[in-house]
């Protein structure tokens, strides 16, 4: 008789283990008000938080949390939301949702163990900010790395449309509005030759300024140096547009010629200059340069960062914008828009029963995630602070 590769006990019928239901969780929720310079963005309208609240779960908010973004204490009061004055009860809560990384005095007033939503800004960030998260053994998720189900990035992806049609917006008024602005009115009117808008960069920002200078009556022309992404812009917008790849000759012609100019290229870990000194000192007198990728030092040579204040300077008779965080300026769209992104995130986590099953099942949450428990998980961090990193796949399953 051949022998059985099992032993006696592996033949016996085994009881059969099924995986237990997801219990709901409760979520508490802390929203403080932010801190940094010219935020005005809050995380949640109060018609997130009246969602959010309706499905069994508290929300604490910080006096004033709002008010910079049209959002009063009464109406997220009236929503269902607990307003508090005192910002260390606010920073208690197990889970703290805010725009803006938090600043080493705020990590000092979360709790240990505390689940961290917000904004990461990499290039913006010192060792010291992780090394004072791992102390607190804190779980944190970044929303510029979280993942859509068709891997985009859906907070990166609404921002940057903000961007895009605000950097149109911003040329029409600084064409008219600045100190040597040129006076032309941003439209097409019968008889007059139209704007000329030069777009560099086919992205997300590139196509809604393309739409809006398009929808002011512009003329536009699109340089970018991938032919995948001017194809894809030119059948989103729907009609047939200039579109060059990067050529010198044509970009130089092109700028020397044109109005506005709007620099919308994101590199690695610099945005490369695309547009050199000579470039902007052949264009025209009175010419706007937007330049939205100056957070990530900018694609014109001549760009200099400035701020909400003072948004704007002239070198070589050029009208220079460089505010870094456009989308600040228009502080009730955005939280609109970053609401609608975190609202169903939220409701996930709580439907999985916390942030950890959550992660388990949702491969683009996972991805947003940077630390968990107090250990750093994402490798652009671990890479960029030359500090080591442990694969969130170990540590959940």
């Amino acid at each position: 008789m051949a022998k059985s590769p099992f032993t006696k006990a592996q033949l016996l019928p085994q009881e059969e283990t099924l995986e237990i239901a997801r219990q709901k969780g409760e979520l508490f929720i802390g929203i403080p008000k932010e801190t940094y310079f010219q935020e005005k963005r809050i995380c949640l309208t109060p018609d997130a938080v009246g969602a959010i609240v309706s499905n069994g779960h508290r929300v604490l908010v910080e006096s004033g949390a709002g008010d910079e973004a049209g959002f009063t204490d009464n109406e997220y009061s009236e929503a269902g939301a607990q307003i508090s004055k005192d910002t260390k009860k606010v920073f208690g809560c197990p889970i703290i949702l805010k725009v803006e990384p938090p600043t080493p005095t705020e990590i000092e007033l979360i709790k240990p163990k505390t689940v961290l939503i917000s904004a990461l800004q990499l290039k913006t960030q010192q060792k010291n900010y992780f090394e004072a998260l791992g102390k607190k053994k804190i779980t944190a998720l970044a929303f510029e790395f979280i993942k859509d189900e068709d891997h985009s990035y859906p907070a990166v992806k609404a921002l940057s449309e903000i961007a895009g049609t605000a950097s149109v917006l911003i040329a029409a008024e600084l064409m008219v509005n600045a100190e040597k602005g040129n006076g032309l009115l941003f439209g097409n009117i019968s008889g007059v030759p139209p704007v000329e808008v030069v777009v560099i960069g086919a992205g997300t920002v590139g196509q809604f300024a393309v739409r809006s200078a398009l929808g002011l009556g512009a003329n536009v022309k699109v340089f970018d140096s991938s032919i995948t992404k001017l194809r894809n812009l030119q059948s989103n917008v729907g009609r047939p547009l200039y579109t060059s790849t990067i050529q010198p000759k044509n970009l130089i012609k092109a700028l020397r010629r044109c109005d506005v100019a709007i620099g919308a290229v994101r590199g690695n870990n610099r945005s490369p200059i695309i547009v050199t000194k000579t470039m902007v000192e052949n264009m025209k007198k009175g010419a706007v340069i937007i330049d939205v990728s100056v957070d990530m030092g900018g694609c014109f040579e001549t760009t200099e960062m400035t701020s909400h204040d003072k948004p704007t300077f002239t070198k070589y008779n050029v009208i220079h914008y460089g505010v870094p965080n456009i989308p600040a300026r228009y502080p009730k769209t955005a939280s609109i828009s970053l609401s609608n992104i975190f609202t169903p995130y939220l409701l996930e986590i709580a439907e999985c029963g916390g942030l950890e099953n959550a992660i388990r099942f949702d491969n683009g949450l996972r991805n947003g995630l940077y630390f968990y428990r107090g250990i750093l998980t994402n490798k652009a961090v671990a890479d960029w602070f030359d500090m080591s990193y442990s694969d969130v796949n170990l540590l959940i399953f």
